[in-house]
């Protein structure tokens, strides 16, 4: 019947006091206060007046324990999809400050446009595109009309949208524009992905990890 726009949602804040890079290792889930932006990416979501028909989220815990909030106000079971998930990362399992003041390391730094810390920047936007493709597609065809929600992390929401504004996909990672449980919108007209709004409904001044690379 129809759908009007697909949100990428990143996940809250995590409960990381020993402020590593945790990557994709598992069994970091969301703080007290991670929770609660989730709740406000959902409660945003909702006021924008669609309903949302379809929810996607990655396989890592914090994006699944984001996507609750959109299960419950919405009547949905989340569809699990590894291309949501975070990318590779050689510092996965540490932390970063320390890490890079290592000269062992520097040589994981030698093509930051790849980069070579990782998974390609290209590998990312090329599956988060095609589920979003899938997912569109999927949508159009349902019987059911409403919004898409991808619940992912700040690395593919990023790089997706500097691939839909036609930027180059090196950057620096702490200029990144997604805050936690921050929602970046798009609508794809044909075959062509166009970014129409970013939010950040959550307070996250007071939060303790925010970042990644």
């Amino acid at each position: 019947m129809g759908v009007s726009r697909l949100h990428l949602v990143r996940h809250g804040e995590v409960h990381n006091p020993a402020r590593v890079l945790y990557g994709r290792l598992p069994d970091y889930h969301l703080s007290r206060a991670g929770r609660g932006m989730a709740a406000s990416a959902a409660a945003h979501v909702a006021q924008l007046g669609d309903p949302v028909a379809a929810l996607y989220a990655s396989p890592l815990e914090r994006a699944q324990e984001s996507a609750e909030p959109f299960a419950e106000r919405f009547d949905l079971v989340p569809e699990i999809d590894i291309r949501l998930i975070e990318p590779t990362n050689v510092f996965e399992g540490t932390r970063m400050r320390r890490s890079l003041m290592n000269p062992l390391n520097w040589w994981h730094l030698r093509q930051p446009s790849v980069p070579s810390w990782g998974e390609p920047y290209a590998s990312i936007a090329e599956r988060m595109l095609g589920i979003m493709d899938e997912a569109w597609t999927a949508a159009l065809e349902s019987t059911t009309e409403g919004d898409i929600v991808m619940v992912s992390h700040q690395a593919p929401i990023w790089i997706t949208h500097l691939r839909v504004a036609g930027l180059p996909l090196q950057h620096d990672p702490r200029t990144r524009r997604c805050a936690l449980s921050s929602v970046t919108s798009f609508e794809r007209v044909g075959d062509v992905w166009r970014e129409v709004a970013y939010a950040e409904p959550a307070a996250t001044g007071d939060a303790v990890d925010v970042g990644a690379v």
